[in-house]
Order: C-alpha cells, then sequence, then structure tokens
C-alpha cells in the first residue's frame, strides 16, 4: 500500500512538473495537483504510522512466561 501511494506521488508530482512546463506559470489545475499530493502525503504518513505502530507492539510485547521455582 504504501509503495502505491509513493508511485501515486511520483506520479502527480510529474504530472504538476509537465503542466509548469506547458504554461510556464502556475495554474489553477497546478493547485488542484499541489492538494492531491498533500493528501497523499499525508496518507503515506498515516500508513507509516500504521506500520510502525504494529512494529513497536510486537517488539514491546513481552513473553508471558512463568518460571516456577
Amino acid at each position: 500500500m504504501v509503495q502505491e501511494l509513493y508511485k501515486q506521488k511520483r506520479s502527480l508530482e510529474l504530472k504538476w512538473q509537465l503542466e509548469y512546463e506547458q504554461s510556464g506559470k502556475y495554474t489553477l489545475n497546478m493547485v488542484e495537483i499541489d492538494s492531491a499530493i498533500k493528501n497523499t502525503i499525508t496518507e503515506i504518513k498515516l500508513e507509516e504510522s500504521k506500520i510502525a505502530d504494529r512494529e513497536n507492539a510486537i517488539h514491546n510485547a513481552a513473553p508471558q512466561v512463568s518460571v516456577a521455582t
């Protein structure tokens, strides 16, 4: 999922760059692309946070072992 989001972000960045090269100025379409890029970045951060939370939960889980004396 995260890799797909990074691909989507890169695609939007390339679309933004192409738009700029074609028009030579900042257009309304570029504003929409910027917004989509920001939303994608937010999604990436959320997904990476979920992954880190899962990894921390696994790492911090103490083994349930009881030692009889």
